[in-house]
């Protein structure tokens, strides 16, 4: 919320691709923002690019300029591994492509950062990752200088650091300590993020250029993960695992106002609620709810699940764009 005095609600959500959805139901055009889809058949992945170009598309999106690019597979919903290795190819493509485009200098060593807590299943996407993720970094020290450069093979070193309620530190003091120690090229942070449907969790991974504030989905405004504030270039990975029960609130509104105006009986008793935009709604159905039960967020029953395969996803994707055919000793 903007403040006080200001009936302005933003509807939360921490895809891009769900901003310019609002304009498009609106039939308007955004200055400053690019929007390009397809569909990829074979796999039936839908993967949008929103690029936020300037200024105005900043001011219009409420997101800073960059590529936001989208990955939308309805059946990662499904234990169905050969489905993930594909998601894991299409990320990895996409990937590769944002990281070569971010930077001017070879990306000799690469810094993956699983953000969230790994005590609250729904925010343990990043620290999961990490777990499944080959760090070879230390591959010169334990086998001999070169041995990374002669096998092909990128510096990958990992962190977790925790919330900060765990930590009393800012994640972006403990990355620079790091970055102070290890000089990567590149990093790339993986986050749980917040959606405003309920169609999208679980099965849309959202990447960029532009870094990462962690919590801002829910409200919960941290230091940024930037190019601006480490000095490096920053990918952000996330997937959505919860959503604001206002959204769904909305949703179920929506529906039952399409009810009663299908019926000749009920016809009218809805029309108060469809006289108002999406976002008077939403501003109306919060005013109704978090005087009454707070800021409340949602996410599946089988949550634990979903997060333990998109981690092997998202690992997997890593490896495939940074460690082409990697070889280890024994």
């Amino acid at each position: 919320m903007e403040g006080k005095n200001n009936t302005r609600f933003e509807i939360r959500t921490d895809l891009a691709v769900e901003k310019k959805e609002d304009f498009k139901k609106e039939a308007r055009e955004l200055s400053g923002v690019s929007l390009k889809e397809w569909y990829e058949k074979e796999t039936e992945i839908k993967l949008t690019r929103v690029e936020i170009l300037n200024r105005a598309g900043e001011q219009a999106m409420g997101k800073a300029k960059g590529t936001y690019m989208t990955l939308e597979a309805g059946q990662m919903a499904k234990k169905d591994q050969d489905y993930h290795r594909q998601v894991s190819r299409e990320l990895a493509k996409q990937l590769k492509t944002l990281a070569e485009k971010s930077s001017d200098r070879d990306l000799n060593h690469i810094l993956v950062v699983g953000l969230g807590n790994p005590s609250v299943t729904p925010d343990s996407l990043g620290p999961r990752v990490l777990g499944n993720l080959c760090v070879t970094r230390h591959m010169d020290a334990e086998y001999g200088e070169g041995f990374l450069k002669e096998h092909k093979m990128t510096a990958i070193s990992g962190i977790v650091p925790g919330v900060m309620a765990q930590t009393g530190m800012e994640t972006a003091e403990i990355i620079r300590g790091v970055m102070d120690q290890t000089r990567p090229d590149l990093i790339i942070a993986i986050d749980a993020l917040a959606a405003r449907s309920v169609r999208r969790l679980g099965c849309t991974i959202q990447l960029t250029d532009t870094g990462i504030h962690p919590g801002s989905g829910v409200g919960n405004h941290r230091c940024g993960l930037t190019e601006r504030s480490l000095g490096i270039p920053v990918l952000a990975v996330g997937v959505p695992t919860v959503v604001g029960a206002a959204a769904i609130v909305q949703d179920t509104v929506q529906a039952v106002v399409k009810a009663l105006e299908s019926s000749q009986s009920t016809r009218g008793m809805g029309k108060y609620l469809d006289s108002l935009d999406d976002e008077q709604q939403y501003a109306l159905i919060r005013e109704l709810l978090e005087p009454e039960f707070g800021p409340l967020y949602v996410t599946p029953p089988d949550i634990d699940e979903t997060v333990k395969e998109l981690s092997f996803t998202i690992s997997e994707a890593i490896h495939q764009a940074f460690l082409p055919e990697p070889e280890f000793p024994g």
